[in-house]
């Protein structure tokens, strides 16, 4: 629930004539108190619950996250004469057609123009990506079964 629904919620109770209203989801519970008068005196309390099993993976996420972009202004220079495949769409990014079948592209491999490199799951839906270059693949930038957005880089290709 993000500010604006909360914001959109204290308004619903100040003209309904409520005094109290509270919500309880998964992960957060929300009371609201207002008085006879109306809206001017409106409390809200957000209180988040605790996950005990998210934590532990947030807390093996974080250390990971800064040395992701460390390494890659480091190969910045490197990178910059090599052209990017990017996800056309939002999913989630498999570089196999199944689990027990071989990769579509591995690094090192050469690939041509229409040449399938990867599949995007979205909406249960399995989307092939084509190469739109032909060259030869230098770095593979996303984890296979890893959500991805648009416009995100996949692959680094070598043109040459």
């Amino acid at each position: 629930m993000d500010i604006k629904e909360i914001q959109n919620l204290i308004k619903f109770v100040a003209k309904s004539g409520a005094t109290e209203v509270k919500l309880e989801m998964d992960d957060f519970k929300i009371t609201i108190k207002t008085t006879a008068e109306g809206a001017e005196t409106t409390t809200t309390f957000v209180q988040q619950v605790p996950v005990s099993a998210a934590l532990p993976q947030a807390a093996a996420a974080q250390p990971v996250a800064p040395t992701v972009p460390a390494a890659t202004e480091n190969n910045t220079s490197d990178d910059s004469k090599y052209i990017t495949i990017k996800s056309p769409i939002i999913g989630t990014f498999y570089r196999k057609p199944a689990p027990d079948k071989p990769a579509f592209v591995e690094v090192g491999a050469s690939i041509g123009k229409g040449d399938v490199v990867c599949v995007i799951e979205a909406m249960k839906l399995f989307n092939e990506i084509e190469s739109e270059i032909s060259g030869k693949i230098v770095k593979v930038l996303v984890d296979d079964s890893s959500p991805v957005e648009f416009d995100q880089p996949l692959f680094l290709v070598d043109p040459s």
